[in-house]
């Protein structure tokens, strides 16, 4: 089985804007909304190329409950901590003449959080893969750092 591991999922808004004004109120052209984040792109392409994996991370709020439904939607195996404070990230896609990017925080997680992560990750047999993708926010490097000790080969 493989199981990735996204530590800050978020929902991707892109946004198409024919002309983009800064300082002025603009229409959108075309809206997307997607389930993002590294490893949730990686089950996303498994689940499309018909390999059963498993999501794992964080998720908090009514973002969080999008986000899970968006990858059961699109047959992804999602597994997520709930996070009890905050909301997953939003970001904001600009498809103009210029393409910009405006990335959510997302919710911190606490040691509780890592704990439940490590109960899931101690499930993992010989054989399964693990992959730990996508980067957090500063005040969760160590939940990053300890999970690569542990899991990762390099």
């Amino acid at each position: 089985m493989i199981y990735t591991v996204t530590f800050n999922p978020s929902i991707d808004y892109i946004v198409s804007v024919e002309d983009l004004k800064l300082g002025y109120v603009n229409r959108t052209s075309a809206e997307l909304m997607f389930p993002g984040g590294k490893g949730i792109n990686v089950s996303m392409v498994l689940s499309n190329l018909g390999i059963e994996n498993t999501a794992f991370g964080f998720l908090a709020g009514f973002t969080g409950e999008s986000v899970q439904n968006m990858l059961e939607a699109n047959g992804v195996n999602a597994d997520f901590i709930k996070v009890k404070e905050g909301t997953t990230r939003i970001n904001v896609k600009i498809r103009a003449q210029q393409e910009s990017e405006i990335n959510g925080m997302g919710p911190a997680i606490d040691e509780q959080d890592i704990k439940a992560l490590y109960e899931k990750l101690g499930k993992l047999k010989d054989g399964d893969i693990l992959v730990l993708a996508g980067s957090i926010q500063i005040g969760r490097a160590s939940c990053r750092e300890r999970c690569r000790s542990r899991w990762s080969p390099y």
